[in-house]
């Protein structure tokens, strides 16, 4: 029987396809979900949340989103400007005095103390569009790299978010503000200026505020001992191998911690099914159902791309990212199909940002789709598996 006008042949295809990277170890398991024009037409478990254990994947396991937390905090701030305590254009030094006497690198990979003033203050705008001057270690080579290892490194233990803002405060930026984007802890800093302006903690913000409102009871910045059997181990890729090793067990998580960093850039546990009432909040211009949680512009805010030819034309994560998509509001979003890079499915106007742990998800106004793969397998480098999910996705409508 077809549903949301889906090919079941075709469905059963994207599967097997998915079975392939369980079968082959490149991934311990995977859950996949699409739902379109109103209904969820396929969610599937495949393989194993933990396969040294042999605990099968299913449909409520639980994944580090990474920085698919990026766009939950970009749609808080939007939140907090339709409240009128923020402004896009404002100075973040407004809030965060700290960051009022940033300087600049002469060389983005040279000595830490040649520096130069900020010519133009960064803005919430910049924060949100990363194009502040911030980095992270795995975005900037040079000593400015060792110095965001070291600013990160006992992020949970010392001396929370205040201190943590001295660091941050104390590190020059790699660009001047406004004049190219660049992947960094951007969010993570819009992140501490929502706990300034609302007084409340960055989870207790996202829980009252949004994950309620929209019925998501599985996502937060750490998992209860109750849950942590719900945990997906996380696993790195061993250098110089395709080899998977373990980074983060439920055992011994990181995410058991709840007094850990709430981090605005990454910090976030979801499944499949919550994350989908995010996007499809997005993708609804600020509603689902009865709620509502943001406007029809701030939404379509989100969705517009903010760079400028001359900030496209820099490649990023080593290569051309923004040949056929732009950067909103913490979301990428498709402008031109048939330059996307690697060959992309997605329609005109869709949107999406994934995280480092293998997470993924899009939603396409044409097709009003939405796609997740859910996946614990870091890497900085490209993994075909998300785009293979998309393009089986898209060969399955069939209506």
């Amino acid at each position: 029987m077809q549903t949301a006008g889906f090919s079941p042949t075709r469905l059963t295809a994207l599967n097997h396809a998915m079975q392939r990277y369980v079968d082959s170890g490149a991934v311990s398991g995977v859950v996949t979900l699409a739902w379109r024009r109103g209904e969820i037409g396929h969610f599937d478990a495949l393989g194993w949340r933990d396969d040294i254990e042999r605990l099968p994947m299913a449909r409520d396991t639980l994944f580090r989103i990474a920085s698919m937390t990026k766009p939950v905090t970009s749609a808080a701030t939007m939140m907090l400007i339709e409240a009128d305590k923020l402004a896009l254009d404002t100075p973040i030094a407004q809030w965060l005095p700290e960051l009022a006497s940033l300087r600049v690198l002469k060389e983005p990979a040279g000595p830490l103390d040649q520096t130069e003033p900020v010519r133009v203050p960064p803005t919430i705008l910049d924060l949100l569009t990363h194009r502040a001057g911030f980095a992270y270690h795995f975005t900037s080579t040079g000593p400015i790299a060792e110095a965001y290892s070291a600013t990160f490194n006992g992020i949970e233990s010392d001396g929370g978010n205040d201190a943590w803002l001295q660091r941050v405060a104390a590190l020059p930026l790699l660009f001047q503000p406004g004049s190219r984007w660049h992947y960094g802890i951007a969010t993570d800093v819009l992140g501490l200026l929502i706990e300034r302006v609302s007084g409340l903690s960055l989870g207790e913000f996202f829980r009252t505020r949004i994950f309620e409102p929209l019925g998501m009871r599985d996502t937060a910045f750490w998992v209860p001992s109750t849950h942590l059997s719900r945990l997906a181990t996380a696993y790195g890729i061993a250098p110089g191998t395709e080899r998977r090793v373990i980074e983060d067990h439920p055992a011994q998580s990181r995410w058991a911690n709840p007094a850990r960093f709430q981090s605005g850039g990454g910090g976030l546990v979801s499944t499949a099914y919550d994350y989908l009432q995010f996007a499809q909040m997005l993708l609804g211009r600020g509603r689902v159902g009865a709620a509502r949680l943001l406007s029809h512009r701030s939404v379509d805010l989100m969705r517009t791309n903010f760079l400028s030819a001359r900030h496209r034309r820099v490649p990023a994560f080593g290569y051309r990212v923004w040949a056929g998509q732009g950067f909103g509001l913490g979301l990428s979003i498709v402008d031109d199909p048939a330059q996307q890079l690697p060959l992309g499915y997605r329609s005109m106007g869709s949107f999406g940002w994934p995280g480092v742990f293998g997470t993924s998800w899009f939603a396409d106004p044409v097709e009003q789709m939405i796609g997740l793969m859910m996946i614990q397998r870091r890497s900085i480098e490209p993994f075909p598996m998300a785009r293979d999910f998309e393009r089986r996705l898209y060969d399955a409508i069939d209506d």
